[in-house]
């Protein structure tokens, strides 16, 4: 859904990463006289709401944020049609979602085409000609899709040849290289040029292995069990796949794992010292054992490093559907954490996992 309110119409509505592609793409269009809105898709594994403000005002362009994460991790426990990259990335399927989002709003906003920033042969997965095709087809917006940067090389579309865009003003750039784009920058007077990073956790092995555990042991993932992957330290049971435990490394950490709780989960707080906020969270109806929840408060406290300095037990309150008590813990941090582990990333079983996720992902009961 829209995170903020637009009424205004446009010519066209461009797929807008915030990356130098998607924002000469925009530029090469919006020279030509036209009226071009950024749509800016926001979930847990790419979006960043907070800079919109900012890309608006450095760039001079009109953008429009979009939270799509209940449906683009749906779309990832389904199964993407066009499997998985090196890690967790569907980027086929992910262009085609992204596509019919921005086809269903084209009557809202009165637009007549898509833009998009893809360059011919720059990512391997998606970029490819063949691959450029699917993703039209698959889309259904061969009538609709316009690549400026790379137009010269790609037959030309509906608003080409009906004389809304002039061919001759679009691009010629292909391959991996980024020597054209930093040319146009230039003539776009762009002086905050973004990195060439991706900008996608799912491409990322640091974050794909916070996530492959959800895949493994959760009944069916919800975008805000996403959302948590992210934050502070992630440790799960060695003895219960249940147990999933986030652990707040400063005071933002702790404000985002509050606002994340839900009345299920476990919230666990160390009285007296200051430390992180541990959060666990209980899925398919399975309860946390006393074991587990005395175990779960003790490592806790051991990231406290006063709690442990101070060599002495220490209480924990454990907060569980809006009732509290007390569990007295030693914080010694040996100890504790050998029940507990950091999530691995391992290649052959994630990919094993990942095509026999119906299987191990049923729906939620």
């Amino acid at each position: 859904m829209p995170l903020n309110n637009n009424n205004k119409k446009y010519d066209a509505l461009a797929l807008f990463s915030g990356g130098l592609d998607s924002i000469l793409s925009m530029k090469m269009v919006e020279r030509q006289n036209l009226r071009v809105l950024g749509l800016h898709f926001i979930a847990p594994f790419f979006g960043k709401l907070h800079k919109i403000a900012h890309w608006e005002k450095i760039y001079e362009i009109e953008l429009l944020g979009l939270d799509v994460s209940d449906e683009y991790v749906e779309m990832l426990l389904n199964g993407p049609k066009f499997g998985f990259g090196k890690f967790i990335n569907p980027c086929l399927d992910c262009k085609i979602f992204m596509l019919k989002k921005a086809r269903t709003l084209l009557e809202t906003y009165g637009a007549k085409f898509i833009i998009s920033g893809e360059v011919l042969g720059q990512r391997p997965m998606s970029q490819r000609r063949d691959s450029l095709d699917i993703i039209i087809r698959e889309a259904d917006v061969r009538n609709e899709l316009l690549r400026p940067l790379s137009a010269g090389h790609l037959r030309p579309t509906r608003a080409e040849e009906e004389g809304l865009v002039d061919r001759e003003r679009l691009g010629r750039v292909s391959g991996r290289g980024r020597r054209e784009q930093m040319i146009l920058a230039e003539k776009f007077n762009i002086r905050e040029v973004p990195t060439p990073a991706g900008g996608c956790l799912l491409t990322e092995q640091e974050s794909c292995r916070r996530y492959l555990p959800l895949f493994m042991h959760m009944c069916r993932p919800s975008a805000r069990d996403f959302h948590l992957a992210n934050l502070g330290r992630q440790v799960w049971s060695k003895t219960d796949p249940a147990g999933w435990m986030i652990l707040g490394r400063n005071k933002q950490d702790n404000e985002q794992l509050q606002k994340l709780a839900e009345d299920k989960d476990y919230l666990f707080e160390i009285r007296h010292y200051p430390g992180p906020l541990g959060l666990g969270r209980c899925f398919c109806g399975r309860a946390w054992s006393e074991e587990m929840l005395a175990g779960a408060a003790a490592i806790t406290a051991c990231y406290s490093p006063k709690a442990r300095k101070s060599r002495r037990s220490v209480e924990v309150v454990l907060t569980h559907k809006s009732t509290q008590r007390i569990i007295t813990v030693r914080p010694d941090l040996k100890k504790q954490c050998s029940g507990w582990t950091e999530p691995e990333w391992n290649r052959e079983q994630a990919r094993e996992i990942l095509e026999n996720k119906t299987q191990l992902m049923p729906e939620a009961t």
